[in-house]
């Protein structure tokens, strides 16, 4: 029986929404009914070529649903069972996971480049865009991309706890390392920034500065943790400064992925302080530094990979958050939309407006 989807047909083209084929699950694969899932940037990397993976691809790679059917050998998860997408499952083999780095896995995406299922109309052979497939109805993984889902956790909450939850709080608890009373500067008020807002609260940030091209973002900042809002211009980094008795952050998160950003969130932070960068950006997007002002300004720039996160560990951590009120994954959801939405919500990200819209099944 097929099962609707949205198709990426080939780098930059529109997404289709239509019907596909899906296998039965064989030995180590999980079917799962999709309950949510989260329309996140990293789809519209994948969609404008930014990240090099096969196409044609079903896109989506944060969401959670309810197991229908599960392959030989799985035991884990069993069908009614809740669970959570997990779009990088560590390999466990390679060096990185050798050394507990598993965010950096280097077999991550290895599935990516597996057949996931065929277009109902003509039999075209389709890639799961980021190893889930998460915009369907249903989608088959392995079971390795399966979490279950935490316990007291709606599960349209639960699929944004696959990415935008997990790597916001990780950019700040894990990459950053956010202390209590430190100054944060959030660049992007997008899903992730959202949730490195809320996390920077968390971590008992005394300033929070929220930055976005958009005005109309502000009090959705404020209310995520912001305790200041600036609209990005030339001169973000000086009022920043001005904000922090003219020293700048202890810590700045990027969450853009331009050069421009990049360049303006290492120049808000203070002497010695700390940027992460989160964002995913093209090739074209250079950041440039001159020798001296990295030996002055003592400054660390480092990258961020799913928010430094072992999903395994932290989900459980989060799902307490959530349950004791700490976090709140359903105030990053500016608009619940359908299948038929995601082309419109693309839309969306590529002008800058919203946080992050939820598809809801």
């Amino acid at each position: 029986m097929a099962v609707r989807a949205a198709v990426l047909p080939a780098v930059d083209a529109p997404l289709e929404i239509t019907g596909i084929d899906l296998p039965e699950p064989r030995p180590g694969r999980v079917r799962v009914r999709l309950a949510a899932a989260g329309v996140c940037h990293s789809d519209l990397s994948l969609a404008n070529g930014t990240m090099r993976l096969p196409v044609p691809a079903v896109l989506g790679h944060e969401g959670a649903g309810t197991v229908v059917a599960v392959g030989e050998g799985v035991t884990h998860v069993a069908p009614g069972d809740g669970v959570v997408l997990n779009w990088a499952p560590s390999c466990g083999a390679c060096p990185a996971c050798a050394r507990g780095e598993v965010w950096l896995c280097a077999n991550a995406l290895g599935g990516a480049a597996e057949v996931h299922a065929r277009r109902a109309d003509d039999g075209t052979d389709l890639y799961p865009g980021l190893n889930v497939a998460a915009f369907a109805e249903e989608t088959v993984v392995s079971a390795s991309c399966v979490l279950p889902a935490p316990d007291g956790v709606p599960l349209a909450d639960a699929a944004l706890l696959g990415c935008a939850v997990l790597t916001g709080y990780g950019a700040v608890h894990h990459s950053a390392r956010v202390r209590p009373g430190e100054r944060v500067a959030v660049f992007g008020v997008g899903g992730v920034g959202l949730a490195a807002l809320q996390s920077a609260r968390l971590a008992g940030a005394s300033t929070i500065v929220a930055v976005d091209v958009s005005p109309e973002k502000e009090e959705l900042a404020r209310s995520a943790g912001a305790t200041d809002y600036l609209v990005a211009s030339d001169t973000t980094a000086r009022e920043i400064r001005a904000l922090t008795g003219k020293e700048g952050v202890d810590v700045a998160v990027e969450c853009v992925g331009r050069a421009v950003t990049i360049r303006t969130a290492w120049e808000s932070t203070r002497r010695g302080g700390r940027t992460t960068v989160v964002g995913i950006g093209g090739k074209d997007q250079l950041v440039t530094f001159n020798a001296l002002e990295i030996f002055h300004w003592g400054r660390t720039l480092s990258g961020c990979v799913y928010g430094d996160s072992d999903p395994a560990r932290d989900l459980p951590v989060l799902a307490g958050h959530i349950r004791a009120g700490r976090l709140d994954p359903g105030a990053l959801v500016t608009e619940r939309i359908t299948l038929d939405g995601i082309p419109a919500a693309f839309g969306n990200m590529l002008s800058g407006k919203g946080g992050r819209a939820l598809v809801v099944f």
